[in-house]
């Protein structure tokens, strides 16, 4: 059983990253990993929301997942954000978030944290790469170790192959195009294995 305590941190509009990130809890407790699963907190108006049925209903159906805290970033061994691609980066609410743990670094708390990061867009190349280097970029200042998927197990090639961490496309009517759980759960794994053999070590 593990000992790894897992921060999964999600932002989603419809449900495609908040499904991913439901995965990666799945696949951190088989382990044993103690898993809290937190949102972004939302920035949109609430009107430009109820004018979206689709992501009214997710909203409202989401509610009482906590938002996410400085606080659970400080408790956590490991993190895997799960954030739909916005342009290329991550969706404004979860950069938000993140300008907000200045003081856990500047205190050296974010320091050696296992990090890993999934995404989604409405086309292939809709930015996830892009994406996931733009939040790797913030973690290496934080002083993270960032664990992706690589090409490390074949379930990667049948995601789609994103070697930084998995990706899905998501089409017109709001569902996955590709089945992207395998490698979501391998990826958690490899996440909790990676901070479990850290945390063992530093002991």
């Amino acid at each position: 059983m593990s000992n790894v305590k897992l921060a999964v941190v999600y932002y989603s509009m419809g449900g495609t990253n908040y499904q991913m990130a439901k995965w990666a809890e799945e696949s951190a407790k088989e382990l044993g990993a103690e898993v809290r699963l937190v949102k972004a907190q939302e920035l949109a108006p609430q009107s430009v929301i109820d004018s979206n049925p689709a992501w009214k209903e997710f909203t409202e159906s989401t509610k009482d997942v906590p938002v996410v805290k400085n606080d659970d970033i400080e408790w956590a061994d490991a993190i895997i954000f799960s954030v739909p691609t916005r342009f290329g980066v991550m969706a404004s609410q979860m950069k938000q978030f993140l300008d907000t743990t200045g003081g856990l670094w500047a205190q050296g708390k974010t320091i050696n944290k296992v990090v890993s990061a999934m995404t989604s867009a409405q086309n292939p190349h809709g930015g996830q790469e892009a994406t996931l280097l733009s939040l790797y970029t913030m973690m290496y200042h934080w002083g993270a170790l960032v664990v992706t998927p690589g090409y490390t197990d074949p379930v990667i090639f049948g995601a789609g192959g994103n070697p930084y961490g998995t990706s899905v496309t998501v089409g017109q009517d709001g569902k996955m195009v590709e089945d992207v759980e395998a490698a979501v759960k391998y990826q958690a794994k490899r996440v909790i294995t990676v901070a479990e053999t850290f945390k063992k070590g530093s002991n």
